[in-house]
């Protein structure tokens, strides 16, 4: 009798180390099956470029299908909402915005997902100024010739967003000139853009990113950048300070994120491959093309930036009072 808590104890200890065992070698064995990428817009758009690239690169290097789920709508929360609910295995991949992580919680009384805790960062892949831009009929070329029409026709122009940082920077704008702008509202930057081209919204507020194609091939007529500087890529577009708008940084960005608890080995594993990837030079040529400039920093770094970014964006969208509920 007295050798069974002996023994009590040793298939505890027996059975503890089978699940370490069982632990490590599940680790070692990753990835071992398909991983998803859920992009919060259509495709066509600057983060679904980011996941496909990124996609694209993984798959060949871990031999294994690595699939692009566009899932757009909500402004990004339908796609939030699945991702946070996925497990938390580092075999879903969730590629975020500034929207998603650090705005959306000041412009909703309740969400399905909680940004600050229902994911663990990854990366924070690219930055990109916005762009305004116009349809070649409008005739206005300039940032200052835009206001006086706008002020001419109050609340008749219209301008296409397809994302809320182009909606923040279109009412930072609003409140920066007193322009009487009216807000239309796109489930990505894609058809956005599209409607823009097509004449049916002679304004647009979008990432340079995905605008760079349609600047270029004279489908649209670049204003004004939102940053800081000028952008090399359109060295004789001017920032909106210079156009007489000042106060005005807005860089938008995009990130890679997991569902909260997935295991810190399979964060790491994660990030070193996506920040490799985004650093390769066909990488960082192919999006610096389009006006993207790469980052690829730590989780911890990006963990930072949706911090700071939570509490800037917040400042401004309640200066600004959008809600949408």
């Amino acid at each position: 009798m007295r050798a069974l808590p002996f023994l009590k104890r040793s298939l505890a200890l027996l059975l503890c180390s089978a699940c370490l065992v069982c632990g490590a070698a599940a680790q070692d064995a990753y990835p071992g099956k398909p991983i998803r990428i859920i992009v919060p817009f259509p495709p066509g758009g600057g983060s679904d470029l980011v996941a496909r690239t990124v996609a694209a690169r993984l798959g060949e290097r871990w031999k294994v299908p690595v699939m692009v789920d566009n899932r757009p709508g909500g402004n990004t929360i339908i796609a939030a909402e699945a991702a946070a609910k996925a497990a938390p295995d580092g075999y879903t991949l969730f590629v975020a915005i500034d929207s998603t992580l650090a705005m959306n919680q000041s412009l909703y009384s309740k969400l399905p997902y909680d940004p600050a805790r229902s994911f663990a960062p990854v990366t924070l892949a690219i930055t990109m100024p916005m762009v305004l831009a116009t349809h070649p009929s409008v005739s206005a070329r300039t940032v200052s010739e835009l206001l006086a029409a706008a002020r001419a026709q109050p609340g008749k122009l219209a301008y296409a967003h397809g994302a809320m940082p182009a909606q923040v920077a279109g009412e930072v704008f609003k409140s920066a000139t007193g322009a009487d702008l009216l807000a239309v509202p796109y489930k990505g930057g894609a058809p956005a853009m599209t409607d823009t081209v097509g004449g049916q919204v002679p304004l647009i507020f979008d990432a340079l990113g995905p605008a760079m194609p349609y600047i270029k091939g004279g489908k649209v007529r670049a204003l004004a950048v939102t940053s800081a500087q000028r952008n090399p890529l359109l060295p004789d577009v001017p920032t909106l300070a210079e156009s007489g708008v000042p106060g005005v940084d807005l860089l938008t960005w995009i990130g890679f994120v997991v569902p909260a608890g997935t295991p810190q080995p399979v964060i790491a594993r994660l990030h070193q491959e996506l920040a490799s990837i985004l650093q390769m030079p066909q990488t960082r040529e192919l999006l610096s093309g389009v006006g993207m400039t790469v980052v690829a920093g730590t989780p911890e770094q990006f963990a930072q930036t949706i911090q700071g970014d939570t509490q800037k964006f917040g400042r401004i969208i309640r200066a600004a009072g959008i809600r949408l509920d």
